[in-house]
């Protein structure tokens, strides 16, 4: 029996239950078991304001590496990009839609001073960086609480990820899709990580449920990301894609007050993405990027729906 750890929302247990899902049709059998991290634990407050790494992994990769769990389900956007020692990602399975999305209204119909939510200080930055004149207001709660708190007039609309709208059948809750040129996604954004220890039947079930593009993808995002320091979130962005044999990579910083933006593109051989990933990293800092972010590295995170 393969104990599946997952945290309690509902997006949450339906990315467990996929997984669970194409676990049991290879044969195995699996159970879930809930367990609450520290950011669930402290829903009143701006998670901008917490500092704290892994603040929603931390409990359930302790549960692994005390073998209480065999494998862990996470968004892989909350992962940090250096992982416990003894722990892996056995599998990224087929990414869903990495985009952002307005709820409620499109951007170019919000009138100047409408209120905005998001709990991202990515989504922050880069709706200052584009809409100076919107207020842009922390929100926080899982995709319930913030859509009902939308219905219910506090914000005029709000920013979440699609693949958790799309995941729940709620993509009619989408106004308009944003464009990574508007609003670049968090590295990961859209991808599911199941985490296990190196060795292990965890890792043996789960590693046949890796899908290689998308792990290609991720790989060089999570690679901008570490050029940057990895464990810290900050706000920036990166998304990959690939044609054919080629892939493009690409990494946004912006200034937590939205006044400045820095934006680098790379495009080689998809078999090297740590490369490509680093290389877009090493020129995002050679514009200042870290100077840019400075502020933010104190550990701030950037905790997205």
């Amino acid at each position: 029996m393969l104990v599946i750890g997952s945290r309690g929302s509902q997006l949450a247990l339906w990315q467990a239950h996929y997984v669970q899902r194409r676990l049991e049709s290879r044969g195995a059998e699996c159970r879930i078991e809930v367990i609450q991290t520290t950011g669930d634990r402290i829903a009143d407050v701006p998670l901008g304001r917490v500092g704290s790494k892994g603040l929603f992994t931390k409990e359930i990769e302790d549960a692994l590496i005390d073998r209480r769990i065999d494998l862990a389900v996470h968004s892989l956007k909350d992962l940090p990009t250096e992982l416990p020692r003894g722990l892996t990602i056995a599998a990224t399975p087929e990414r869903e839609q990495p985009n952002d999305v307005m709820v409620g209204r499109k951007l170019r119909d919000l009138g100047a001073a409408s209120r905005v939510g998001t709990s991202s200080l990515r989504r922050t930055a880069q709706l200052r960086r584009y809409r100076p004149d919107l207020l842009v207001e922390s929100i926080r709660g899982n995709l319930d609480t913030r859509l009902r708190k939308l219905e219910e007039g506090h914000y005029d609309a709000i920013v979440l990820a699609a693949a958790g709208l799309r995941r729940l059948g709620l993509k009619d809750k989408i106004a308009e899709v944003l464009e990574p040129e508007v609003m670049c996604p968090a590295v990961g954004q859209g991808a599911l990580a199941i985490e296990t220890r190196e060795v292990g039947p965890g890792y043996e079930a789960c590693a046949l449920l890796d899908h290689p593009w998308t792990r290609l993808c991720v790989t060089a995002e999570r690679a901008v990301l570490g050029a940057l320091g990895g464990g810290c979130q900050i706000p920036m962005g990166a998304f990959s894609s690939i044609s054919g044999s080629e892939m493009q990579v690409t990494g946004v910083v912006v200034a937590p007050d939205g006044s400045s933006l820095i934006r680098e593109q790379v495009a080689g051989d998809c078999t090297h993405p740590t490369k490509l990933g680093r290389q877009v990293g090493e020129l995002l800092i050679a514009r200042g990027a870290l100077q840019m972010i400075g502020p933010t590295l104190s550990g701030l995170r950037d905790y997205e729906v």
